[in-house]
């Protein structure tokens, strides 16, 4: 089944159990899938999904942090909710380990040197590990293995 099969289903099943917060979550990632279809005039496979699904957990990160600095715990506590929802379309996340790894491995590949070809190296990082690992720790250590 397609994530985006599982995403309508899940729809359906917190309709009938009455999920409000669940409901209204999906709903949301929902139209913002609608929204790519209608204006790219494409089908979403499962790593376009991804991307909106982290897309929307970093916009709720976003919104948590502003929250908080003005001491509106109840409306973090709402997009916290949204996010725990969110994150369950997501695979599995790379650990720390893994991600240096990986990026050492794209280093040697593309045969980068310093940090002048960090946009090669990002080109291929995000190809391969796009929604296996939160893109934030991925260009830090992108950074340390480009760094002399």
């Amino acid at each position: 089944m397609s994530l985006k099969a599982q995403i309508s289903e899940d729809m359906k099943t917190a309709m009938r159990a009455k999920d409000s917060v669940r409901l209204g979550t999906i709903r949301l990632l929902m139209a913002a899938m609608k929204q790519k279809e209608v204006d790219e005039r494409v089908e979403l496979d499962d790593t376009a999904v991804i991307a909106i699904v982290d897309k929307l957990i970093k916009q709720r990160k976003d919104s948590v942090a502003a929250y908080q600095s003005a001491s509106r715990q109840d409306l973090a506590d709402v997009e916290l909710a949204e996010m725990k929802v969110l994150e369950v379309y997501l695979p599995q996340r790379l650990s720390a380990e893994e991600i240096t790894a990986a990026v050492q491995t794209i280093v040697a590949q593309v045969g980068a040197t310093g940090p002048g070809d960090m946009g090669k190296v990002m080109g291929a990082v995000k190809t391969q590990l796009a929604g296996k690992a939160d893109m934030g720790l991925v260009s830090a250590a992108v950074k340390k293995a480009l760094t002399p």
